[in-house]
């Protein structure tokens, strides 16, 4: 019951790092060293090689190997989990997964989410420059304000889905497919009032704030699916939805170049806003459709499995029972 809560916090740190980001980089191709904008590559390339290795020393397997975790959260956080390391695992149902409409459902949806994040994130600083006529360190402030307002939607959001999953609420589904609508067609929306705005610079940056900020609710609608359709494989299903949904980090920003390159006027971006808004409304219609919350046939744990798994949890209780005993042991 806090699957939402988690993924939308984990996720919510892509938007932080991009407002910090585009703040950061204004200013350091205004005023930044080695030319100006190469500063933003060092600066930023060095402080990923620093979070590696501080990842290295963080992360470990699974909580009955984290060296920090308290009992009481280990076992809590065991007990919660409906996947937990199986000392047999069973194969991944691979023609199952390939034929699944509900996979492929929040896969589309991945798809768009990404289609509206890399397209605004590689496209507005440009517009924000060539149609609203914002200097490089504005143009940081202004372009990072809407992914401020992204986090916020986005660990709010996870907050309500979980509170509306809960018995005698709503179905998981319902909520899942009630956040992906939401957040693509309100960004969608807002994308072709931006294109009516002019050039009334108050009126077009609140358009676009509102438009990005919404987005974040779509988190709670695909991101936390691949859990709700199968547990044991949702890292699978999480590494085949992120390769489609690179896809638009790759053509998005080439058809917005093709549209806005040799004539970036406000008719032309409006081209790029209507294409992602009908990417977004296609989107939309295959997840209400297609899309479940409910685990998946394909993606329940044999019994046998689920008995090495019983067997793995208590076999590590125990051992940490008998740990405790012999401690006591020498103690005494």
């Amino acid at each position: 019951m806090e699957r939402s809560r988690a993924v939308t916090f984990v996720h919510s740190g892509t938007q932080l790092g991009t407002v910090i980001g585009m703040l950061l980089s204004g200013v350091l191709c205004d005023h930044g060293f080695a030319g100006g904008w190469p500063s933003v590559f060092y600066v930023f390339g060095a402080a990923g090689c620093v979070w590696s290795f501080a990842w290295f020393l963080l992360c470990h397997n699974s909580p009955s190997t984290h060296p920090r975790i308290s009992v009481a959260e280990r076992q809590y956080i065991e007990k919660s989990m409906e996947s937990c390391q199986a000392s047999i695992k069973p194969p991944t149902p691979w023609i199952k997964i390939a034929t699944s409409g509900p996979v492929w459902a929040c896969a589309v949806a991945h798809f768009a989410n990404n289609w509206v994040f890399y397209t605004m994130l590689t496209c507005l600083p440009k517009y924000m420059r060539d149609v609203l006529q914002f200097d490089m360190t504005q143009n940081g402030i202004l372009s990072a304000l809407p992914y401020i307002g992204t986090w916020f939607v986005m660990t709010g959001g996870g907050q309500l889905a979980d509170w509306l999953r809960a018995p005698h609420r709503m179905h998981t589904t319902t909520v899942r497919k009630l956040f992906l609508a939401a957040g693509l067609l309100i960004p969608g929306t807002f994308l072709i009032v931006v294109g009516f705005l002019g050039c009334n610079r108050i009126l077009v940056v609140l358009a676009i704030i509102i438009s990005i900020s919404f987005a974040g609710l779509s988190v709670s609608g695909f991101a936390v699916n691949h859990l709700d359709l199968a547990p044991n494989y949702a890292g699978t299903l999480m590494g085949l939805t992120c390769t489609l949904a690179t896809v638009p980090g790759i053509i998005g920003p080439q058809i917005m170049g093709a549209l806005t390159y040799h004539n970036s006027t406000r008719s032309q971006w409006q081209k790029v806003f209507h294409i992602t808004t009908a990417i977004c409304g296609f989107s939309t219609a295959i997840f209400l459709i297609f899309g479940s919350g409910e685990r998946q046939n394909w993606a329940v744990m044999p019994e046998s499995a689920a008995d090495g798994r019983h067997n793995a949890v208590h076999n590590t209780g125990q051992g940490m029972k008998d740990s405790s005993k012999l401690r006591a042991g020498k103690l005494v």
